[in-house]
């Protein structure tokens, strides 16, 4: 285990009927309130007009930036940038789920730096500075509520790339269960297989003596894997919606990843897809990630062991460490498919003519992965067996 610091200064207001903290939070940043969502639904769920009346109450004049994508665009966030120093912002509220979470916090980031806010995506320049901002999150996926990261894409130029700066975390964000009751099947199956993707991350490291943390990790999975099922069989159950929005939040807010680094390849493979095919996130991993565990299954063998037996229950007696394992990877693959994930790029019409493309995107950066640094030919091979 590696020596660490956490910190996390989000605050978490989770539970029903908890809209009215808005009144406390908000005042505490300014009146002069950026209000950022998507595509209309927060308005045919009656979320918009809820939460504009909590701001209406509390006196804030309120700014509108719609029509975020779901895979957000840096066109978008450079509307959101020129509307604040326009008007003068004072804060910044994100009403939707971690696309628009993602959008609002270049924004914010943004506004505080004198040139393009491609630059802070990019590397080119680092946020060290941003407008405060809150979120009423209404899908369980990214985490994005309580972590500073955010993952931008420039449709133009087919490029997508995650960034992240210790100002970028929220001031608070509001999880009420019930928002979260009209997203639809599809986007509810990508929610989930985003964050048991965020915990594989994590788990597939390097380091030694971190059984709390893998405890942790393969406790989650067996939780949203057995939940899933149940909430998709019923969308509008609380106790589920609860559960799985919960755990998306734990996924990625630093708690079980404290003492090690986790790989991340498998979203730098997926980014590079979706800048190219714009295809959901959550589909995306779905298939890369048993591809990307098949190929690496020989770094590490027993690590793919422990979590066969451990979260899937494979049988381990006079067998193999990578029969163990590939008999584990096969068994995360059946359950995304059980659920409704996509298996194959072909289940979104993506064939071969862009495999260097996406991987020219991948490869943006250099070599990538913690578990295993992939090369060009590692990447061209994953997306080939993924076809």
């Amino acid at each position: 285990m590696q020596n660490f610091t956490f910190i996390n200064p989000t605050k978490l207001i989770f539970g029903k009927d908890q809209l009215d903290q808005l009144k406390n939070e908000v005042p505490r940043y300014g009146k002069k309130v950026l209000l950022v969502y998507g595509g209309g639904s927060i308005k045919q769920s009656g979320l918009y007009e809820r939460v504009t009346a909590v701001l209406r109450e509390i006196g804030a004049e309120v700014f509108e930036l719609s029509g975020v994508e779901p895979n957000p665009r840096i066109s978008t966030a450079h509307k959101g940038v020129e509307i604040c120093k326009k008007e003068g912002i004072e804060f910044l509220l994100a009403v939707g789920g971690g696309s628009v979470i993602d959008c609002t916090k270049l924004i914010a980031a943004g506004v505080k730096y004198d040139g393009d806010a491609w630059d802070i995506v990019t590397n080119k320049a680092f946020a060290m500075d941003a407008l405060p901002f809150g979120t009423v999150l209404t899908i369980a996926a990214t985490g994005s509520e309580m972590n500073p990261a955010s993952v931008i894409t420039n449709w133009e130029t087919n490029e997508k790339y995650g960034w992240g700066s210790a100002v970028t975390y929220p001031k608070f964000s509001i999880l009420d269960p019930i928002n979260t009751f009209t997203v639809p099947r599809d986007q509810t199956i990508y929610g989930i297989v985003d964050m048991m993707s965020h915990v594989l991350e994590h788990y597939f490291h390097l380091e030694e003596n971190t059984e709390f943390q893998d405890r942790m990790c393969e406790s989650f999975l067996i939780t949203v894997m057995e939940t899933a099922p149940k909430l998709l069989a019923d969308l509008e159950n609380y106790e589920h919606r609860a559960t799985i929005l919960y755990c998306g939040t734990m996924a990625l807010n630093g708690i079980l990843s404290m003492g090690y680094r986790g790989d991340w390849a498998t979203h730098n493979l997926e980014h590079a897809v979706s800048a190219v095919y714009d295809i959901p996130h959550g589909g995306g991993l779905a298939i890369l990630f048993p591809y990307w565990m098949e190929h690496n299954l020989s770094v590490k063998p027993e690590r793919f062991k422990q979590l066969a037996v451990r979260v899937f229950g494979v049988k381990s007696e006079g067998r193999s460490s990578e029969e163990i394992g590939l008999e584990g990877i096969r068994n995360l693959r059946e359950y995304w498919s059980s659920i409704g994930a996509p298996a194959r790029l072909a289940d979104y019409d993506i064939d071969d003519s862009k495999l260097d493309l996406m991987a020219d995107r991948a490869m943006a950066n250099g070599e990538y992965g913690i578990f295993n640094k992939l090369n060009r030919d590692d990447t061209m091979a994953i997306y080939r067996a993924s076809l």
